[in-house]
């Protein structure tokens, strides 16, 4: 089921502890581009599914890497991609955006969605997975 913009939105904001709307918006945009750089075929077409469109097409339309970022170097990029952001700020970003990703998925789709990155994803979608 698809989830609606101002949902996804207010989520992220909660999460986030933005001030404003646009706030939590730019950094589910950047968050997205980088997500989607690492997820292919049918796992980024059913978490895109899932999506509020204008989201759902930056998933599909990401930003270009070669190489898939570890967890730490993801953090990096999104505070590189957000202007004024730190490495701090730019973890408490992707907690907030990808959790709420997290719960537009449903497990199996989350699982696979863990699959295609490199370990440690699951601390930043904020379902630490046993070891």
């Amino acid at each position: 089921m698809t989830v609606r913009r101002e949902a996804f939105l207010e989520q992220v904001k909660d999460r986030g502890e933005y001030g404003t709307q646009q706030e939590a918006e730019r950094a589910a945009r950047v968050v997205l581009a980088l997500l989607g750089a690492h997820l292919v075929g049918e796992v980024r077409a059913q978490l895109a599914a899932r999506l509020p469109e204008g989201f759902a097409l930056i998933l599909l339309n990401p930003l270009q890497s070669a190489e898939p970022l570890s967890p730490e170097r993801f953090v990096r990029a999104t505070a590189a991609w957000i202007e004024g952001a730190t490495e701090r700020t730019a973890a408490w970003d992707v907690s907030a955006v990808l959790s709420t990703v997290a719960d537009a998925a449903d497990d199996d789709l989350l699982d696979q969605i863990l699959l295609q990155l490199p370990a440690g994803y699951d601390l930043l979608f904020g379902r630490p997975r046993p070891t």
